[in-house]
């Protein structure tokens, strides 16, 4: 029996045997995202009218819903009607008792996949299995194709979305390169975490890691200028200084720390 396949990591999309059913139709498009968060359950008409109309919904919402459902429903139709067997569109986008439900008897969502996937690397991790851990987290995060959610308005429960699964995304980043620190491979990550810190001038996590490995590849200069350069955004953008935890990195490296030249597992740099 052939899938719904729902893409959340990136441009929005949701295809039923291959066939993509999103519309261009914005309105419809991010309505039928906000169905796709919540894929299986049914998701409430004041939800729905806070998702489309940012909490300034049309006089009568539920007909200008029942519109787009009716539209949305025509899309699905030509895309179920060659599944075998048959799916009526109306089984897939279903009415409930105080809202709309997406559904199919099969169906795969890349977010449930990144989040089974950073689970068990973080479990491996956890467990003392760095090798284990990278390669379980890379090909969660190799699942990525842009931004969450990156062309559809987001509000409400779709922002919400977007946001935790970028949160969950740079957590994972972070996770991976430690255990990848630990293993030595502190040259290899220069070059990823310098374009990480350009997109992420603010995050301070990638900012050490990229001080650290800057360090181990022999070059404390430069890892001394990564903190200059997060300062000035961090003061300019922020009023405040870095956290005292990058302040005490910077001045290990002034120090010229051996310890910061060692990849132990026991070293906590971040």
């Amino acid at each position: 029996m052939a899938h719904l396949d729902i893409g959340l990591l990136g441009p929005f999309t949701a295809c039923i045997g291959g066939a993509s059913i999103v519309p261009t139709a914005a309105k419809q498009r991010r309505l039928l995202a906000l169905l796709a968060i919540d894929t299986g359950r049914e998701v409430s008409m004041a939800s729905i009218a806070e998702g489309l109309w940012e909490g300034c919904p049309p006089t009568g919402p539920s007909a200008a819903v029942q519109t787009y459902v009716k539209q949305l429903r025509q899309r699905i139709a030509p895309a179920a009607s060659r599944l075998t067997p048959r799916i009526d569109a109306k089984r897939i986008l279903l009415r409930g008792h105080s809202g709309y439900q997406l559904q199919m008897p099969q169906v795969r969502v890349d977010a449930w996949e990144f989040e089974r996937l950073v689970q068990q690397g973080h479990q491996a991790i956890a467990d003392g299995q760095d090798d284990r851990g990278v390669r379980l987290l890379s090909d969660g995060l190799a699942m990525w194709r842009g931004q969450a959610l990156g062309d559809v308005r987001a509000s409400g429960a779709l922002r919400a979305e977007a946001l935790r699964l970028d949160e969950m995304r740079i957590a994972a980043l972070e996770t991976r390169i430690d255990a990848e620190l630990r293993l030595g491979r502190h040259a290899r990550l220069v070059s990823e975490l310098t374009a990480l810190t350009t997109l992420h001038p603010l995050q301070e996590n990638l900012h050490a890691q990229l001080m650290v490995a800057l360090c181990r590849s022999g070059r404390p200069s430069q890892a001394l200028e990564a903190f200059r350069r997060l300062r000035e955004t961090s003061v300019r953008e922020l009023g405040i200084e870095p956290s005292r935890r990058l302040q005490e990195l910077h001045c290990r490296v002034l120090a010229g720390e051996p310890q910061l030249d060692t990849p132990l597992r026991t070293l906590a740099p971040l």
